[in-house]
């Protein structure tokens, strides 16, 4: 499979992206435990803030640039493509839980919770992005 992208020459700081998946964590932990549509909502409006390219007005990306400032960390990039589609994923997925809890499916909705709770640790602990693989896949599949 291919490490970079030829479709896009923008780099990003995975140290942010970690940042935010934990984030992301903690919302959807929040999420399945509490049940409460509002977390949906929380993941929803900063998914699409960051999709939108408005990511200064994100809570997850400001408080995430902020934690890597204050630990000192230095870039490590990676290339942009691959985490915008796995973004785009999120996006998706966050719509669909703020639909089904506010439809009152809460079985699926729990369970979509956890896969994406699923996803956003193993980005966060091991640095492993569902997303980035799967847009590598499509494009492997696609040649």
């Amino acid at each position: 499979m291919y490490k970079s992208c030829p479709i896009s020459n923008y780099k990003i700081d995975s140290h942010i992206v970690r940042f935010i998946s934990f984030q992301v964590s903690i919302v959807a932990l929040l999420l399945i435990i509490t049940k409460l549509p509002v977390f949906a909502f929380v993941l929803f409006f900063d998914f699409t803030l960051r999709a939108l390219r408005v990511q200064n007005l994100s809570p997850f990306f400001t408080t995430s640039k902020l934690a890597v400032k204050l630990l000192h960390l230095r870039a490590k990039m990676c290339d942009e493509a691959p985490k915008r589609f796995a973004l785009f994923m999120g996006l998706l997925i966050s719509l669909s839980l703020s639909i089904l809890y506010l439809e009152n499916f809460e079985v699926i909705a729990t369970a979509t919770a956890s896969i994406l709770l699923i996803c956003a640790l193993l980005e966060t602990i091991f640095d492993f992005c569902v997303g980035c693989k799967i847009y590598q896949f499509l494009r492997f599949i696609k040649r």
